[in-house]
């Protein structure tokens, strides 16, 4: 990477803090504003919500951070509590980290409990889900980077923090392919992969200032990363990766990230859609390049069997709801209209449509309706989580309080349900005490988020 390519990668992903603090929140914007009331992404924009935000955006510094030492201690040693490290964006990657746990923990079950042919817990099945949630990560991390860069002043004391958690993701890439293969080739893939990403921040500076030249040549360098990567997949798999599939289907990432940052740069609110199409890109791309490192291996297990697929899916859909979540609740802070901006809607709608996906991977196999009932219950602890957004950030301790007495109401429902339709296969208890984990690192990230950003 050039010099520069490094110095406008720093300034760049710095600003990707503040946008992946507030993916923190599980806020996401097609959840209504009032308590226990599920809603669409239309409600989305409702007067309470907008309140909710507004209340947020305009509240104390001092009444935000006062809150942490004004909770009350639990009511019940069974009730969570939000646990913050205050570094907002720690806590959004612990938030956002604890999905793909909880996936392959719903996976096991419903697998059992539908006789699913597969095996979820399968090496191959563990690599392909593993790879699902880096490469989604790495998607949504680039387009918050580039949406907060367009939004925010680049000046940020969050710039350290930025850049390394990003750069964590890569290692962490990098370390799921060591274990593949050697430390050698890990360390060639993160070479390659800091580069691309170096690219994509050429790519995106170039676009916003109208440089025409700049964009040309970071496409000309992206161009050559998806050759470059496609002969490194092809010998990581001894062939069974061919190295033309590779760049073609590398081609599409460029493609369809490239398009959401110039829907980003343009203020177009369908960039948020074509963000989520440039992670689901990469979602199918983690399945197939898995295919090929297990054939070349001899790895245990069928990535592409139902289980395995299940588990995959689970972990694309929980982890894509904590940044579409933040997406929804920073382009409220950032876009001119908050709440009642097109972005804003649009933004919503897009979390909405995730919500809906997660539905659909229930119904397919507990039936329509418990699907449908899914779907209202997943609202409706999203709405609970915006109340407690809106409160932290306003400094409304009684507030905070309720939302947390709703989220905490909200587990023995969702592990009472799960229990049913797996068939005793996920005991409700054992769903609740999860679920206390969600709670507590999405509501810690709301309290460092508030304490960092509201102004």
């Amino acid at each position: 990477m050039t010099t520069n390519t490094a110095r406008k990668t720093t300034t760049v992903l710095g600003a990707v803090a503040l946008a992946l603090s507030l993916a923190a929140c599980g806020a996401g914007g097609g959840a209504g504003g009032e308590s226990g009331q599920s809603s669409s992404p239309a409600a989305s924009a409702s007067p309470s919500m907008s309140e909710s935000m507004s209340g947020a955006m305009s509240a104390s510094p001092s009444a935000s951070a006062g809150m942490s030492e004004d909770m009350p201690e639990a009511s019940s040693a069974a009730m969570p509590m939000p646990a913050s490290t205050g570094d907002p964006f720690a806590d959004a990657r612990t938030a956002a980290a604890h999905m793909p746990e909880t996936a392959e923990t719903l996976a096991a079950g419903l697998v059992a409990a539908a006789d699913v042919d597969g095996d979820p817990a399968s090496e191959a099945a563990t690599l392909r889900a593993t790879l699902t949630a880096q490469l989604q990560e790495h998607v949504y991390l680039a387009g918050i980077t580039v949406a907060t860069a367009y939004a925010t002043d680049l000046e940020s004391p969050e710039t350290e923090l930025a850049s390394a958690a990003l750069d964590e993701n890569s290692q962490e890439l990098a370390a799921t392919i060591e274990a593949a293969s050697d430390a050698e080739t890990a360390e060639a893939f993160l070479a390659l992969w800091r580069e691309h990403i170096g690219y994509f921040v050429d790519y995106a500076a170039a676009e916003k200032s109208g440089d025409a030249a700049g964009q040309e040549q970071a496409v000309a360098d992206l161009e050559g990363y998806t050759r470059e990567a496609g002969a490194f997949f092809e010998e990581l798999t001894g062939g069974e990766l061919p190295a033309d599939a590779v760049t073609e289907s590398l081609h599409g990432h460029v493609d369809t990230l490239t398009a959401a940052i110039d829907g980003l740069a343009a203020g177009d609110p369908a960039a948020y859609g074509d963000l989520r199409a440039a992670a689901h890109h990469v979602g199918e791309a983690a399945g197939t390049i898995t295919g090929g490192v297990v054939a070349a291996t001899g790895m245990e297990g069928d990535p592409m069997d139902d289980a395995a697929a299940l588990r995959a899916q689970l972990t694309y859909d929980l982890q894509e709801h904590v940044y579409l979540a933040g997406i929804a609740v920073f382009t409220a802070y950032t876009a001119e209209g908050g709440t009642d901006s097109e972005a804003f809607t649009a933004a919503a709608g897009t979390l909405d449509e995730n919500s809906q996906a997660l539905a659909e991977a229930i119904g397919s196999l507990a039936g329509e309706d418990q699907g449908a009932a899914f779907l209202e219950l997943w609202r409706e602890h999203i709405g609970f989580f915006v109340d407690y957004a809106g409160a932290r950030a306003a400094g409304d301790t009684e507030a905070a309080e309720q939302a947390l007495a709703d989220l905490d109401g909200y587990r023995p429902q969702a592990g009472e349900f799960l229990e049913g339709i797996s068939g005793g296969e996920l005991p409700a208890e054992e769903v609740a005490a999860g679920l206390g984990m969600h709670v507590e690192t999405l509501a810690g990230a709301i309290d460092s988020m508030a304490e960092a950003l509201v102004k």
